[in-house]
C-alpha cells in the first residue's frame, strides 16, 4: 500500500483526525490524496488531485465522518471499488468503523491487510438519461405543498402498479435502516441480495413496501397529474422539480468494499443503535428508564447529541 485517499466530512472539524493520520503516514512514508477542493483542510503536505482522481490514486480511502461521508467515499470508488476505512465524527452511523484514538492500530492493521473486506451493493439508475449510483437508497419526492407524487411501477417490463404518495423510496439491503426504514419499511439482513421499494404517507395505489429480487430491473415512471419530484440519491438532490420522465433502477453487486476490523464488534453496535432509535425519549429520560449495563454501552458507542 503506496497511498491513502482522504475523504473529508464536509463541515466537521477533521484537524485532529487528519493530523494522526498525517504523523502515522509520515513514519511509515506512504503518500497522502485529497481532492483540490479540500487542500485547505489539511496540512501542506497532503497531496491534491481533481476529485475524480482521489479514488484512482489510492490504494484504499479513509473516510473521515459519518455515513454521509462514507456513502460518498464509496461512490467516488464505484468504477474501480478500494477498499474504505471509516472513522467516526457522525451522531449516528451504520457503516463507519472505528473511533478517532483507534486510528494509528486501525492504519497498521490495513497496511498489514489484517482486515476483512464486507462488499456492499449499490443501485445503477438512469434518471432521465442521467447515471447515477446509490448505496443507500434513491428517492423521489414531492415539493412541498405542490400536490402528490404520482408514478407507475414496472418490473422487468411488466406494468405493476401505481403510487401516490409523498415519495418513493427504493433502497438497497444497507440503506434499509435509512429513510426506508423512516417510511415504514422493512430491515434487510445486508446479506441479502435484494431491493425495498417503499412508499411515504401513500393516499393510493401501492401502501406497502415491496421486496423485489436483485436481478429484477425497476422503472418508476412520472405520471403527466404529478407534483414535481425531487430526485435524491443517498440524501443528496440529484435533480430538483422534476416534472415528467423515468428512473429505471438495477442492482448491482460488489459495487462498495467496506473495511471490516471487528465484524461481530461492528454487528453488536448496529444492534445497540437499532434498539435506541425508536425510544421516543430524550438522553435524562433514558437514563431512568434503561438498565444501567445498556447506558453505559449507549454512552461509549454513540455520540452525544446535539
Amino acid at each position: 500500500m503506496s497511498g491513502l485517499g482522504l475523504v473529508l466530512h464536509p463541515t466537521r472539524d477533521v484537524t485532529e483526525v487528519v493530523g494522526i493520520i498525517e504523523r502515522w503516514a509520515t513514519r511509515h512514508h506512504k503518500t497522502l490524496i485529497v481532492r483540490a477542493e479540500d487542500q485547505h483542510r489539511v496540512p501542506s503536505c497532503v497531496e491534491s488531485v481533481p476529485a475524480d482522481q482521489v479514488a484512482t490514486r489510492a490504494d484504499a480511502l479513509i473516510s473521515i465522518g459519518g455515513d454521509g461521508t462514507m456513502l460518498g467515499a464509496l461512490r467516488s470508488a464505484v468504477l474501480d471499488p478500494k477498499p474504505v476505512l471509516g472513522v467516526h465524527l457522525g451522531r449516528l452511523g451504520f457503516l463507519v468503523e472505528i473511533e478517532p484514538p483507534e486510528l494509528p492500530e486501525a492504519l497498521s492493521r490495513l497496511l498489514s491487510k489484517d482486515f476483512t473486506i464486507e462488499s456492499h451493493a449499490c443501485l445503477a439508475c438512469d434518471v432521465c438519461g442521467d447515471d447515477v449510483v446509490a448505496f443507500n437508497d434513491i428517492a423521489l419526492v414531492r415539493q412541498p405543498g405542490s400536490g402528490f407524487v404520482n408514478l407507475t411501477l414496472a418490473i422487468d417490463g411488466q406494468q405493476y402498479g401505481y403510487y401516490r404518495c409523498d415519495a418513493v423510496v427504493v433502497s438497497t439491503p444497507i440503506g434499509s435502516t435509512a429513510y426506508s426504514y423512516a417510511a415504514g419499511g422493512p430491515l434487510v439482513s445486508p446479506a441479502a441480495d435484494s431491493v425495498v421499494i417503499t412508499p411515504s404517507a401513500p393516499m393510493a395505489g401501492i401502501s406497502r413496501s415491496v421486496v423485489l429480487a436483485a436481478d429484477e430491473k425497476i422503472r418508476l415512471e412520472l405520471q403527466p397529474e404529478s407534483s414535481p419530484v425531487v430526485v435524491e440519491m443517498d440524501g443528496l438532490v440529484f435533480r430538483d422539480a422534476a416534472t415528467e420522465g423515468a428512473v429505471d433502477i438495477s442492482y448491482r453487486r460488489n459495487a462498495g468494499l467496506v473495511v471490516r476490523l471487528d465484524p461481530l464488534r461492528y454487528q453488536e453496535r448496529n444492534q445497540l443503535k437499532m434498539s435506541l432509535l425508536d425510544l421516543p425519549f430524550l438522553p435524562d429520560q433514558l437514563s431512568e428508564l434503561l438498565p444501567k449495563e445498556l447506558l453505559r454501552r449507549a454512552e461509549q458507542e454513540l455520540p452525544p447529541p446535539c
